[in-house]
């Protein structure tokens, strides 16, 4: 359940409906009291199979929110593209797609962009080109892609900066990976990020 921010988050842990979730939040890249860490690694060292999971973060679970009232919205990064660009394909082949990215503290980021271009070369990729029309931004994303490896540009970014002075270069190193999960999680119209999906590929 992605929240807006750290007063909705305690909404939700002071809702007994709630009593099963976990909690996992930061504010400005710090760990909110009481919370997990919201870093991937961190997560699945909590035991996060089967959890249910209140989140909250200062940019990525606000996109979400923002983006709620799209027809469709899937929950995507650099570790599961190609699933996302596949399920699109094979269920929803005409239309307009409008990638989000979050941002950091309503500025420009350099990972989400990197992660965008990622996004559109997949597109150009798995679809025929004569179905797609890309926007100038999204060409624009596309061509910085091109442009350097995924560990070098996220490690290029501030977030990347400060998560490797803060000890964490491992999850820089996860977060770089690309197509790790075939999996579709979407938000629902309960605002749940439900896995929609589980794609199996042929290695």
């Amino acid at each position: 359940m992605p929240v807006r921010n750290y007063e909705q988050a305690l909404e939700y842990q002071r809702n007994s409906a709630y009593t099963d979730y976990k909690f996992s939040g930061e504010l400005n890249a710090d760990t909110l009291s009481g919370f997990l860490h919201p870093t991937p690694l961190a997560l699945i060292e909590a035991g996060m199979q089967d959890a249910h999971m209140v989140y909250c973060t200062t940019n990525g679970t606000v996109a979400l929110k923002d983006s709620s009232s799209a027809k469709e919205v899937f929950v995507g990064s650099l570790l599961n593209a190609q699933a996302i660009v596949d399920h699109l394909r094979e269920n929803h082949h005409e239309g307009s797609v409008l990638v989000v990215c979050s941002g950091s503290s309503d500025q420009f980021n350099v990972e989400d962009f990197y992660g965008a271009g990622f996004f559109v070369q997949t597109f150009v990729d798995t679809f025929p080109p004569e179905s797609l029309d890309l926007s100038d931004c999204a060409q624009a994303a596309r061509i910085f892609h091109a442009s350097g490896d995924a560990i070098s540009m996220l490690n290029l970014s501030r977030v990347g900066k400060m998560l490797n002075t803060r000890g964490a270069e491992h999850e820089v190193v996860f977060a770089a990976q690309k197509n790790k999960y075939p999996v579709v999680p979407k938000l629902s119209i309960s605002g749940h990020v439900e896995l929609i999906e589980r794609k199996t590929y042929a290695h």
